[in-house]
């Protein structure tokens, strides 16, 4: 078997081709919830499942077990060892009330932060498994309606003003897994992931809905910070960016500890309901590298690559990689500045950002508009550029010479539709 390599020429590790789940009875000890008088009857058992994950934690690790029916929690917060499995029917449901939601301190938009806790929470765990054909469900609709009605008062009402918690946020963790899960209904952020490396994703669905209310802000997954991913086999459709690559933002990103680079991430055989982004990078972006895209299926998507360029973040996305994929996009590719709550914080010597050696190969789509690309030299830098073997119906093309410094084109064919 010939060796695959990432965009900049490095091996794809043996790790990425690994995609074996393991059955409920790898998992170790089981701890069944009704065993443990946590039933199906609408009642909030937060403390009752969080004892029981401390007990397992005790005891050694093993794995809590949702069996078929609905059950009702706040934050749980899950320790090495302890994993979690969710059979089919099941469904571990996060409350409706925000203050059964622990306030700690997190990382949030690309800052740390005073801000609630997720319903899944996981920090510092080598070895952390989330499986089985069941659910997490958010649970979110009242926090979607508070929202929109403080947007209403207040036209400019951030996730920060109206806050509420995510589903899952896993930190400062490897060897993750997450597969075969149902995860909806996020009140906000849906998958969090920070500082974290070998982390999987497989077979999952992560669903937020557009309307008739909706959901907003309910991003699939989050990378930010994190080396060594993999998105296998997921359908994602939510109300905001699909995969997202985080990092950190504003006018001193670079300088700080906590912000840094996303690398070595596969995001393959994936399909993508309604969803405004299905790759971005940004807008809390730093460095993105090593990033490929491929053999999947959009529909109905907004941005199918999408770069979000801030003015006041230093910015560099590289080597990425686009292949074979096909559907329907208002744009095929976008990348615009981004200037939502931006602040330059007094800084007056902002290094220029650059998007530099993109792959887009193979792809089959019909689109608004092709090359949405806005050239600002002073902002951005956008050089080598390679696309190849692209088949798009646009109703407008976008693209002119000297957008892209060294843009090579072969055998791109764009039908124009009234």
């Amino acid at each position: 078997m010939v060796k695959e390599l990432f965009p900049d020429g490095t091996p794809i590790d043996d790790w990425f081709y690994d995609i074996h789940i393991p059955d409920l009875s790898e998992l170790g000890k089981q701890y069944v919830l009704t065993d443990y008088n946590i039933f199906d009857d609408g009642k909030i058992y937060t403390e009752e499942i969080q004892g029981l994950i401390d007990k397992a934690a005790q005891n050694g690790g093993g794995v809590i077990v949702v069996p078929a029916g609905t059950y009702m929690t706040g934050s749980l917060f899950f320790k090495q060892g302890v994993n979690l499995y969710i059979k089919k029917g099941g469904i571990l449901k996060g409350s409706d009330d925000v203050s059964d939601y622990t306030l700690c301190k997190t990382r949030i938009e690309g800052e740390t932060c005073k801000y609630f806790a997720a319903l899944i929470n996981a920090d510092g765990i080598d070895g952390f498994t989330m499986c089985g054909d069941g659910t997490i469900d958010g649970n979110g609709l009242k926090a979607w309606k508070a929202f929109w009605l403080r947007r209403e008062w207040n036209g400019k009402c951030t996730n920060k003003d109206e806050q509420r918690p995510r589903l899952v946020y896993i930190s400062n963790c490897k060897n993750v897994l997450v597969a075969n899960l149902n995860m909806q209904n996020s009140h906000y952020w849906t998958n969090h992931i920070y500082k974290s490396n070998h982390v999987k994703y497989l077979n999952c669905r992560i669903f937020s809905p557009a309307e008739p209310i909706q959901a907003p802000s309910t991003d699939a997954i989050d990378i930010d910070v994190c080396s060594d991913f993999l998105v296998k086999n997921c359908y994602m459709e939510v109300n905001d960016d699909a995969v997202v690559l985080k990092g950190g933002k504003g006018p001193w990103v670079d300088s700080a500890w906590k912000n840094g680079s996303n690398e070595r991430v596969i995001v393959e055989d994936c399909t993508y309901g309604f969803c405004h982004g299905s790759l971005t990078c940004g807008s809390e972006s730093i460095h993105n590298r090593n990033i490929i895209f491929r053999n999947s299926k959009a529909y109905d998507v907004l941005h199918l690559l999408w770069f979000k360029m801030r003015p006041d973040t230093p910015q560099c996305y590289e080597y990425i990689k686009v292949e074979n994929i096909e559907g329907r996009a208002t744009n095929f590719i976008d990348i615009n500045p981004w200037t939502q709550f931006f602040d330059l914080g007094g800084r007056n010597d902002m290094p220029v950002s650059v998007v530099r050696n993109i792959e887009v190969l193979n792809c089959t789509c019909e689109c608004d508009t092709y090359f949405n690309v806005k050239r600002d030299d002073g902002q951005y830098i956008l050089s080598d550029f390679h696309f190849e073997n692209l088949a798009i119906t646009a109703k407008e093309n976008g693209y002119t010479d000297g957008i892209v410094k060294n843009m090579q084109v072969k055998n791109v064919n764009i039908e124009l539709t009234k």
